[in-house]
């Protein structure tokens, strides 16, 4: 149990769950985990288990201004297809799942103090903000789907994502991949500007 378990939703892989998540959620059923070089977001991302086994992989096109990132499982099953919007005012991203299930992620900006994230197509809410490094996922009948949390200080991008509904495993890997991907450019745009 970290400095910040307090607030923070972070666990390390092969660490308990997160004091905080069980509190409030109870135990979850699987918790997995991203650990990416910062700079290197755009080709690959593993999601690895308890026992650092890798589940899925994203795999990301470089030269693209859509984006494009596909998802397969450990087999090699296509799982999800992650395509941005270029011009828009929300970081919008499509989503098109392996089955045929189709939803968007955008992200209202001008907002200072807490994300407003829709997920447009699933009925679901993301609840938190970049700040917090923390996001909660409930369905559309407001039951907690997942908890998704990032390492406060680290030489990598490090998050677990607790699952509480293991059906919804694919959908909830492939939001988290999104996610990454808009906290990635939010962090470089920030940084051209400050250039």
């Amino acid at each position: 149990m970290g400095v910040f378990s307090k607030y923070h939703r972070y666990h390390g892989n092969g660490q308990d769950p997160n004091v905080n998540n069980v509190a409030a959620f109870g135990q979850p059923v699987r918790s997995l985990f991203t650990s990416t070089k910062i700079f290197t977001l755009r080709h690959h991302i593993d999601v690895t288990d308890h026992a650092g086994n890798v589940v899925y992989q994203a795999q990301s096109s470089v030269m693209s201004f859509r984006d494009k990132t596909d998802l397969y499982d450990y087999r090699g099953v296509h799982v999800a297809h992650i395509e941005k919007k270029v011009f828009s005012l929300h970081e919008r991203h499509y989503i098109s799942m392996g089955g045929g299930l189709q939803f968007e992620l955008s992200n209202e900006l001008f907002h200072m103090i807490r994300d407003i994230t829709n997920i447009e197509g699933l009925g679901w809410q993301l609840q938190g903000n970049v700040w917090e490094l923390n996001f909660a996922l409930y369905d559309q009948y407001g039951r907690i789907v997942a908890v998704i949390g990032q390492k406060m200080i680290s030489m990598h991008d490090k998050y677990c994502v607790d699952i509480y509904q293991p059906n919804a495993e694919p959908v909830v890997i492939a939001i988290l991949i999104t996610l990454q991907h808009m906290i990635c450019d939010r962090e470089r745009n920030r940084a051209a500007r400050n250039n």
